[in-house]
């Protein structure tokens, strides 16, 4: 998740808390508290959601390039199943496809990501695999024959997308069909929140791939990736794995925002509500945390005094033994041990357990030391 140095901004993090009628495979106690219509989705995000905050982009893609680089790590660590808590936009789908959660949080301090959330739930809902998500995301014609596209390899999909300019009709298309499928989520929504989320989409139709990270009030950055960068990015062992990769992965979020179990919500997560909800909730059905991905934003925390009950209330929630935190270290391929040249933004690997075991963060500490205490080397021995 892109965050500004800025000290204005406060640092946050937003609760989804989601779960719907679970298919066989998913746990019996989830199924337990599952909503079971439109009205309980729209009703826990209502009931769960704060008035949000400021911040100061958009955020509509990650300037965190090598995200992925966590995966292989995650993989060996044996992180699987359980509940996702996560920041920011789509790279939550890549660790949600990698994790296989049975239930996902999806966080940001703005309300803007919430909105982009639904678009992305509208996405999901009317692509019928990896070729047409793209199509509709992106505002491309979609092929008669996209069905037969199922096995084509993410690099032959974004050829083809960098080749098929969106047209008129189609761009009206893909925005028509978002705008009909979000007005059935039930999640009350005003007209500029509705002009928000086209806007949003007009930026993916008109920039498709060269799209880029942008912040208000400063010139772009060389080390920002395109949309393009981050779909075809790989992990610390040079594997492609983000969420339009295999079909599988994208059939597995696809069915996940069928039965409501991503969800996005804005709230505080230094606050009194978010971290201790999501505690509550996951005790009450008897599941446990299994990643939980925050990006820099503990370095907004610790500037504004608030890391301590942020890590009181990490503490509470239930995990799994195997539990894992990602967080984001931007330092231009420097300044950590585990930072190389390829990357302006490190990505590290903790474990929830040493988080939690670790007195030293009673005092105050700056971020560069976080994120130097017991992070896990990424690549093979």
């Amino acid at each position: 998740m892109a965050h500004s140095p800025a000290r204005s901004v406060t640092a946050v993090i937003a609760l989804a808390l989601v779960c719907s009628a679970a298919a066989p495979a998913q746990s019996a106690t989830i199924a337990r508290g599952a909503p079971d219509s439109i009205a309980d989705f729209a009703g826990l995000v209502r009931r769960l959601s704060d008035a949000g905050g400021f911040f100061n982009t958009d955020n509509l893609i990650s300037n965190e390039q090598g995200y992925q680089q966590v995966l292989g790590a995650i993989d060996r660590l044996g992180v699987r199943g359980g509940a996702y808590i996560g920041v920011g936009p789509d790279q939550n789908f890549t660790y949600i496809a990698r994790v296989r959660p049975r239930i996902a949080f999806i966080a940001d301090i703005r309300r803007d990501n919430l909105l982009q959330h639904l678009m992305f739930k509208a996405l999901f809902a009317r692509a019928r695999n990896r070729a047409e998500f793209l199509a509709l995301w992106t505002g491309r014609p979609v092929p008669a024959a996209i069905a037969q596209m199922d096995d084509q390899s993410i690099q032959t999909l974004v050829d083809w997308v960098d080749s098929t300019p969106a047209s008129a009709e189609s761009a009206t298309r893909a925005r028509r069909l978002v705008r009909e499928e979000i007005r059935r989520n039930g999640v009350a929504l005003s007209a500029q929140d509705l002009a928000t989320i086209e806007r949003f989409h007009d930026a993916f139709i008109n920039e498709g791939l060269l799209l880029r990270f942008t912040t208000t009030g400063r010139a772009p950055q060389p080390y920002y990736p395109s949309l393009r960068q981050l779909i075809l990015e790989h992990d610390a062992d040079g594997r492609q794995r983000g969420f339009l990769v295999a079909e599988a992965d994208f059939q597995y979020l696809k069915s996940m925002q069928r039965r409501n179990l991503i969800v996005p919500v804005t709230g505080d997560l230094a606050g009194s509500r978010t971290l201790s909800g999501i505690a509550r909730y996951l005790t009450e059905v008897d599941e446990q945390v299994s990643v939980l991905y925050v990006s820099n934003v503990e370095d907004y925390l610790l500037q504004d005094g608030r890391f301590g009950t942020y890590a009181a209330s990490v503490r509470a929630l239930p995990r799994s033994e195997r539990a894992v935190m990602i967080r984001s270290y931007f330092g231009n391929g420097y300044g950590h041990p585990a930072a190389t040249p390829e990357y302006y933004a490190t990505q590290l690997l903790q474990t929830m357990s040493t988080f939690v075991a670790d007195t030293a963060l009673a005092r105050p500490m700056r971020y560069r030391e976080l994120t130097n205490r017991n992070w896990i080397p990424l690549r093979k021995p």
